[in-house]
């Protein structure tokens, strides 16, 4: 087999002759929909049939079809039964170009790296923009300069220690290699740091922070750890001791733990302005009644953060279920007056 590498007008006449290998096709859209395979072909090591029929919405009848269009045209595609497909190892077709919408994003994945990662990762990413950059068509590149200084991001909390640059970065090899890290982290609920050597599982970002979920050797258990409290974080050559499956699987579990339905009635006038963090606190949906909004949660904290929360705009709002929590309202309340008072 004889690896081609392209470039220039010798791509667009290759990628014409795909076309004209695939002139029996239905429709236009279709052959967009097999270059937009062969590129998805190309970013990983192996692309499952479904994950390919789930992006493009079809039947796995129709990319079963596509599949073997492309390789009529002499893309050396390897399929294996139960695992997916893959192109031999050292055939490379670049991108012909890229769309002025697809080139606008880059900006704000280029802004949101800036402000929501380490310092490493965005150093990373910053390098591999110019690169992405450099194929662009000229008016792509002056529109892109144009956007880059008139976006502004400005996150409300800082997601990582300034001690600790590379974080994310560690955290990202930990994970592929399947190797621990040790880890000084500084919990909400303890005086002092702790040491720990953790297998991390997988990270989200999650109310303006960065979560790891991780087994922790301490506690001998899975625990989250937020990235803004780690006040250092090292690598080492431990291999993990056992397997962990996949990050939903775990997120997932504590949709079991017991939780309490809240209830209240929220002025109109207002409710629109606490629709952004009431995710975090457990809500689960309103109805609109005249100039009132019944918002339903589902919460496991009904004693320190739901509480604290509605305090937020406790004097536009009503509890209408649970007794308990308008008790624990109550509470907060009488202590904050006896502080005040003294």
């Amino acid at each position: 087999m004889k690896f081609r590498y392209f470039s220039g007008q010798s791509l667009k006449f290759y990628l014409w002759n795909i076309y004209r290998t695939l002139m029996g096709l239905d429709t236009i859209n279709r052959f967009d929909r097999i270059v937009a395979i062969l590129i998805q072909l190309q970013s990983k090591r192996i692309v499952k049939a479904q994950e390919l029929a789930n992006r493009f919405e079809v039947s796995l009848r129709t990319i079963y079809r596509d599949i073997r269009s492309l390789e009529a045209s002499g893309v050396p595609i390897i399929s294996e039964a139960g695992v997916g497909y893959s192109i031999m190892e050292g055939y490379r077709l670049p991108p012909v170009m890229f769309t002025r919408e697809e080139a606008g994003s880059f900006v704000a994945a280029e802004k949101l790296m800036q402000k929501f990662t380490d310092t490493s990762l965005g150093s990373h990413h910053k390098s591999a923009m110019y690169k992405v950059k450099s194929v662009l068509k000229g008016k792509e590149k002056d529109w892109i300069s144009t956007l880059e200084a008139q976006v502004l991001i400005d996150p409300s909390e800082t997601p990582f220690d300034e001690n600790i640059p590379n974080a994310l970065e560690i955290l990202f090899e930990s994970i592929a290699d399947k190797k621990q890290v040790f880890l000084k982290y500084h919990s909400l609920n303890s005086e002092k740091p702790s040491d720990r050597f953790i297998e991390p599982v997988g990270l989200f970002h999650e109310n303006n922070f960065w979560y790891v979920l991780s087994y922790c050797h301490i506690r001998n258990d899975y625990r989250q750890f937020r990235t803004d409290r780690m006040l250092s974080i090292t690598r080492t050559d431990k291999p993990f001791t056992l397997e962990h499956g996949m990050l939903d699987d775990h997120l997932n579990n504590g949709a079991d733990q017991e939780k309490t339905k809240i209830i209240i009635s929220v002025d109109k006038s207002i409710a629109r302005y606490i629709s952004a963090t009431r995710k975090q606190y457990g809500f689960v949906s309103q109805d609109i009644k005249k100039d009132k909004v019944i918002m339903t949660f589902m919460t496991q904290d009904v004693f320190q953060a739901f509480p604290r929360w509605y305090l937020m705009f406790g004097d536009y709002a009503e509890i209408i279920e649970p007794t308990s929590l308008k008790e624990r309202v109550i509470e907060i309340l009488d202590e904050t007056k006896n502080r005040l008072r003294n």
